[in-house]
């Protein structure tokens, strides 16, 4: 590989790091949110939603950190 296409896979690999960066920051604070609904309310949609958006943000942060290692695997 050249060392232009390395560049621009690089600045793709730092672009998808900082989506990565922002999912989990937007993660984190589902997680709060869901973690501070009342214990009488967690049998509920609203929990339920929450709990839901969490489970398919960590999917994606692992599906997003595959992604960067096949791309920096593809570099070397």
């Amino acid at each position: 590989m050249n060392n232009q296409r390395r560049k621009e896979i690089q600045k793709i690999i730092n672009s998808l790091e900082d989506s990565k960066s922002e999912l989990e920051t937007l993660r984190d604070e589902e997680e709060e949110y869901r973690d501070n609904i009342p214990k009488n309310l967690q049998e509920t949609d609203r929990y339920e939603k929450a709990e839901e958006a969490c489970d398919n943000l960590d999917s994606a942060l692992d599906d997003l950190e595959n992604a960067i290692s096949s791309v920096i695997e593809a570099m070397n």
